[in-house]
């Protein structure tokens, strides 16, 4: 049985910044977000540079790109988050939100952004898994970490995403 205090929006939930600070995520009600569980060290690390774009691109729409760097997967992401940030702006100019460290997956230490989009029947199951997340902040689809994100059917899902 669902837990009656579980968020109805992921834009109910609220996190911290990689640099530490409170972060919200009400303050992305009412946009369209691709929530995306990253990594430093992964053969799929290549994909922050789409992620940027796409984030460059649609911004002033009403989207935004959401990083969660997680070692989950293969180890891939040991880093602090100053390594994090400093990996991410060098690499690949990134200046979409990325947020603390977290787990991804279910059980004990799981993040509660976390937890509330795997309640949509998916978890990651690699780094670079995306969650398209509407403007009510409820799950839309789910994307596997080898779509990419110039990829034809995100990308339409983004655009119907923002026209609903």
């Amino acid at each position: 049985m669902p837990d009656a205090q579980a968020p109805a929006s992921l834009y109910d939930l609220s996190t911290t910044t990689l640099d530490g600070k409170p972060a919200p995520l009400s303050a992305y009600k009412g946009t369209v977000t691709l929530v995306v569980n990253t990594a430093s060290q992964c053969g799929y690390t290549p994909q922050y540079a789409g992620l940027q774009k796409l984030h460059d691109q649609l911004k002033g729409q009403g989207f935004s790109v959401l990083g969660f760097p997680s070692n989950d997967f293969g180890g891939q992401e040991p880093g602090s988050a100053q390594e994090i940030a400093t990996f991410c702006q060098r690499n690949y100019g990134v200046s979409f939100p990325m947020f603390s460290k977290v787990v991804t997956r279910a059980g004990q230490g799981q993040s509660p952004v976390y937890a509330f989009l795997g309640a949509s029947g998916q978890l990651p199951g690699w780094n670079f898994s995306k969650y398209l997340v509407g403007k009510d902040g409820k799950v839309k689809a789910f994307f596997p970490s080898a779509v990419t994100p110039d990829d034809p059917a995100l990308r339409k899902a983004i655009a119907d995403a923002l026209a609903s």
